[in-house]
């Protein structure tokens, strides 16, 4: 008798404790199980984002100042070498993303994530070991490549995370990201006084390594199999019932990214023209393109509870608006403090709209084809990135400054006007 009631409680302990740990049970596929694990890979990707992020627009500062001492001499070709140097890593990474993601469905998007982090680590600790202005823009070829850590984090907690949660999951992804490009421009405005250029470079490269074994040890995925993953994914673009507000999304992407890029890399040498100290253009330049990324984080999370109340194509017409309309004044700024106040402005109506486009997406998209078409919406935006510093890199070289934020104020304009014209379109429809 004593040994029956050992036995049941001894059966009843580890049914309790295969309960506690979260085996799966009959009733619990394998796939509720992974996904189970959804809170703690949206903060390996939080971590993992902010981190690759902090460590790429770290070089914004300072890259100019790079250049020159590689060997590249006269402004309008120091201006353009930084632009080429800078949108190199984009042209890569925008045509490498859809490999990337047909490889992420068949082998798991954990792995693409180990991946880029550990490509990236690499490339950017390589990058403080150059000669030659040659050898930099290869090195940022081949992080162009190697990464797209932040787009392979997105594209997991969208279909990861549940569905009525994807919005709040992917703004905090976007956090992340919004959080490195705060903080990034800072401490590159201030590490290479300290430390030295190339020695920051090993800095960064070393944090990224950080999230490469975060990633490797912390997220848990479930793997499909290749036949399954067609299966998922077989749906034909043709198909889609939401094309054209898909395509004006991923073109929106595009155009922001490209606006918001065609200004970075000329920042600090339009700083020059606005400081008198020397010794303080890398930090003023730090602090103007920290000031937006902190707007942005700022208004991130209130656009995202607004753009559930009015819509989401609503808030990206007047966001793309009112950024436009603050670029403006930013081609005739006479300090610092104005343009440092401007684009503090300028992240406060940008901030969170990204995450809105892929909200858009997330909810017009059928369930099987969320991962591929996110993964073209990434790939567009890279294609913004990498035209963006060379439209700035030209027009900041041939014509002057202030012309860039008039260029790139038209180009956020257009694009306000073509979302404002598809909800007109889809109004007219109802």
């Amino acid at each position: 008798m004593t040994a029956m009631i050992s036995q049941k409680l001894t059966v009843k302990c580890i049914i309790f404790m295969v309960y506690q740990i979260g085996i799966p049970r009959k009733s619990v596929s394998m796939t509720q199980f992974y996904n189970s694990f959804w809170r703690r890979n949206l903060l390996v990707c939080f971590i993992g984002s902010f981190s690759t992020v902090f460590a790429m627009t770290l070089m914004l500062p300072f890259l100019p100042l790079y250049v020159e001492e590689l060997g590249v001499s006269g402004h309008a070709a120091v201006v353009q070498w930084s632009g080429v140097a800078f949108s190199a890593t984009f042209i890569t990474a925008g045509l490498i993303a859809p490999v990337w993601g047909k490889l992420g469905d068949r082998y798991g998007r954990k792995s693409m994530l180990v991946r880029a982090s550990l490509g990236m680590a690499v490339t950017v600790s390589l990058m403080g070991l150059v000669t030659n202005i040659w050898q930099l823009v290869g090195l940022r070829l081949l992080v162009g490549l190697a990464g797209g850590y932040s787009s392979g984090a997105t594209i997991l907690i969208a279909v990861q995370a549940p569905r009525e949660r994807a919005a709040w999951a992917l703004g905090i992804v976007s956090s992340g990201v919004m959080a490195g490009n705060l903080v990034g421009p800072l401490a590159g405005g201030w590490l290479p006084g300290l430390i030295g250029i190339r020695t920051t470079f090993f800095c960064a490269g070393a944090l990224i390594f950080l999230s490469f074994i975060m990633t490797l040890t912390l997220i848990r995925e479930e793997v499909h199999k290749p036949a399954d993953t067609v299966a998922k994914t077989g749906v034909s673009w043709s198909l889609l019932p939401a094309r054209p507000v898909i395509i004006c999304m991923l073109c929106t992407g595009l155009l922001l990214m490209l606006a918001n890029m065609s200004i970075e890399p000329i920042i600090t040498v339009y700083v020059r023209t606005l400081v008198s100290d020397a010794s303080q253009i890398t930090k003023v330049a730090g602090y103007v393109m920290a000031a937006a990324a902190l707007g942005s984080i700022i208004s991130a999370s209130w656009l995202g509870k607004l753009a559930d109340r009015i819509g989401h194509l609503r808030i990206i017409t007047l966001a793309l608006t009112a950024a436009g309309l603050l670029l403006i004044p930013q081609a005739f700024v006479t300090s610092g403090w104005q343009l440092i106040a401007l684009s503090f402005l300028m992240g406060l109506a940008l901030g969170g709209l990204l995450p809105c486009i892929a909200a858009v997406i997330r909810h017009r998209v059928p369930e099987g084809m969320v991962g591929s078409i996110l993964g073209y919406s990434v790939a567009a935006q890279f294609a913004g990135q990498f035209i963006g510093p060379l439209i700035g890199g030209f027009v900041g070289g041939h014509i002057g400054m202030r012309a860039v934020f008039l260029a790139t104020s038209c180009i956020l304009l257009a694009g306000a006007a073509w979302n404002f014209k598809y909800i007109a379109s889809q109004q007219r429809a109802d």
